[in-house]
């Protein structure tokens, strides 16, 4: 197993948004994988789910997922404040519509 790649629901601006999110092995990382996945998920969610607009929330100091975001056609759309063990961690949203 090398990670995981999935839809999942996540709030955004008080609503809940489909989001792509990936985490893999640093091992991993730079090869390709995210963007693979991540454009699969894409394609999944538009084309099977019928949704017609998918999120990325990535964390403000994880520039390589930004960068995904970026490749997989997603624009920023804002940022949100999440706690992680009483921890306040900046992210910023991605977005892409059908």
């Amino acid at each position: 197993m090398i990670g995981q790649c999935g839809l999942t629901w996540q709030n955004f601006d008080s609503k809940p948004v489909l989001e792509i999110g990936y985490l893999f092995q640093r091992a991993f990382w730079h090869k390709g994988y995210a963007i693979e996945a991540a454009r699969a998920c894409k394609k999944y969610a538009f084309e099977e789910v019928k949704a017609e607009e998918v999120f990325s929330i990535i964390r403000d100091t994880n520039t390589a997922s930004q960068k995904v975001a970026a490749r997989n056609s997603m624009t920023f759309r804002g940022e949100v404040m999440k706690y992680y063990r009483e921890v306040e961690m900046l992210h910023y949203v991605y977005a892409v519509q059908k």
